[in-house]
């Protein structure tokens, strides 16, 4: 008898794509054929693992979720389940809303999913994953939930209060993955910098992070998601002695203007962000920062955007992102701001914000042409092979193109590549 297909769809972000990973492992134990994000699902059950962190993932998910309740309704899906975000945020409107829809379940509650096909969960299988991603990495989430109250953010109305994993479990999970193949992990977390204040007491990041990079086999870390007040300095003394610690780090600032910050509820002010970075570059000579900042919240002036620009000016992030605020209902800005800068006027100050970045970001492609960097290769793409050097992070950073050429070059192996060439974003090599 064919063992049945389950097509499993993530959306949003990496910390959805781990909960996925270990569900799909649970689901396979079971007898279960399991397929994640195919072009063209056909199995006779489908799980939507949703986002719900802003508007336009919240419609995504919403339209993917409505697109497999027609294909139900039309006889080509036996079963339809939803979980993650959004079902977390909304299941009680949804099951109204949604009625093809067999059953929806939270952030944190799919392993009823398995009870609900008549299966069990493996406890002795809690740190396996069947990885989506290139064998060679993986993301390693170390917490979940958020303490911080930021104004805009509807993250802690959805997970919860921050809770870490003990380090021990993380430990765990990490030598079980080296010995699956994986070299390189992106750790990640709603705030990492909070880990361990909850079960240890104190900030434990660094520590982790000193222990992951003991492990054998551990080539490169990365970090995602750190928050500027309280930071654990340690970290990058961490980050400067241990070679497999990527000199990289993803800080979100948001904004830089003392009136935004305090609107924002950010809990660090204009003076303490600029220190903080001057002590980042250092501390760790040649460390790249991605941060992520927003335009457009309840109360920006036109004096607080250009406060924003000269701070991108200034700093010359390695790498940025932006977006422009949406009102998430709950949160503290929803309920004592009105939301009155016109939707036109937040794309603009986005495009003329990223418009900067863009010049930068090529001037800083530029310098690194006659370098000489480490690179690992994600896939053969065409004539080139696409790899990354320990910059870059994937799916939202540059990527480094060789040429095919007569090489035959491996698929998560490490190289050393010469910068021969940039673009705005990307660089070209060749092998040495």
């Amino acid at each position: 008898m064919k063992r049945k297909t389950i097509d499993i769809i993530t959306l949003g972000c990496s910390k959805n794509l781990v909960d996925s990973e270990h569900l799909m492992r649970q689901l396979e134990e079971e007898g279960f054929y399991v397929t994640h994000d195919a072009e063209r699902p056909k199995g006779q059950i489908v799980v939507i693992n949703t986002c719900g962190f802003i508007g336009d993932a919240k419609e995504e998910s919403i339209n993917m979720i409505l697109e497999f309740a027609q294909a139900k309704e039309e006889g080509n899906l036996e079963k339809l389940y939803v979980m993650g975000c959004l079902s977390e945020r909304y299941l009680k409107e949804l099951a109204v809303e949604i009625p093809q829809v067999d059953k929806f379940y939270g952030k944190f509650n799919w392993k009823e999913l398995l009870q609900d096909l008549g299966k069990a969960y493996h406890d002795e299988l809690h740190i396996e994953r069947t990885l989506t991603t290139p064998k060679h990495y993986a993301y390693l989430k170390i917490s979940e939930g958020c303490d911080r109250k930021c104004s805009y953010c509807a993250i802690p109305i959805i997970t919860g209060r921050h809770v870490s994993r003990p380090m021990e479990e993380i430990l765990g999970e990490v030598r079980y993955l080296v010995a699956c193949g994986v070299r390189e992990f992106q750790v990640i977390a709603q705030e990492l910098t909070y880990y361990g204040v909850d079960l240890y007491k104190k900030q434990m990041l660094p520590e982790l992070v000193e222990r992951i990079s003991d492990i054998p086999g551990v080539e490169w870390i990365r970090l995602h998601y750190a928050y500027p007040a309280h930071f654990p300095a340690d970290l990058l003394r961490v980050m400067r002695e241990r070679d497999n610690v990527c000199k990289y780090m993803d800080i979100a600032l948001q904004h830089i203007s003392d009136n935004m910050l305090q609107r924002m509820r950010r809990h660090v002010t204009k003076a303490e962000t600029y220190k903080l970075i001057e002590q980042f570059r250092e501390e760790v000579p040649g460390i790249h920062l991605r941060t992520t900042l927003m335009v457009g919240h309840p109360g920006e002036t036109e004096t607080d955007f250009e406060e924003l620009k000269e701070f991108v000016h200034k700093v010359r992030f390695d790498r940025m992102g932006a977006f422009a605020y949406s009102e998430e209902e709950g949160t503290y800005a929803a309920a004592e701001y009105e939301d009155s800068i016109p939707q036109e006027v937040k794309q603009a100050r986005l495009d003329e914000l990223m418009s900067i970045q863009q010049g930068i970001s090529g001037e800083l492609s530029a310098e690194k042409v006659g370098r000489r960097m480490k690179v690992i290769i994600d896939r053969l793409e065409g004539e080139y092979y696409i790899g990354r050097t320990e910059f870059d992070s994937p799916e939202v950073d540059p990527e480094v193109l060789i040429e095919r050429g007569d090489k035959t070059l491996h698929i998560g192996n490490f190289y050393h590549v010469e910068i021969i060439n940039s673009d705005d974003f990307d660089l070209f090599g060749r092998i040495i």
